[in-house]
């Protein structure tokens, strides 16, 4: 079992940075691949970033980037240049193994979620 709690949120201007953790209890967190999503009202839920365990990263573009520390258990994304169509819940997610996966529907944990508001 695999518990994730995002924080970093908030109201941001736009152009702005922002900068998401998602601390994860267990013992075997550098076997997760993990990831991050968002879902804005009305649409899918998204993926954003991604990286393996043994800290392959991907994402939809240069604005994201993500990182994970596996001696701390967690891991962050940082956004730049924030537009206010980045408004969303932000979801940290984990799925057992090495690959990266960019449907929502492969990944077997997920945090509560965190609001992240640009304004213009």
């Amino acid at each position: 079992q695999v518990q994730l709690v995002e924080s970093g949120g908030g109201l941001v201007q736009a152009g702005g940075s922002l900068r998401l953790s998602c601390a994860a209890s267990g013992r075997t967190f550098s076997s997760f691949t993990m990831a991050w999503f968002r879902q804005a009202p009305g649409k899918e839920r998204e993926f954003v970033a991604g990286i393996s365990g043994s800290g392959y990263p991907d994402s939809v573009n240069g604005r994201f980037t993500i990182s994970r520390d596996n001696a701390k258990n967690t891991v962050d994304l940082q956004v730049n240049s924030l537009k206010p169509e980045d408004t969303a819940v932000y979801y940290c997610a984990a799925r057992r193994g090495y690959g990266l996966e960019y449907s929502h529907l492969h990944y077997d944990y997920w945090g509560q979620g965190i609001q992240v508001t640009v304004s213009s």
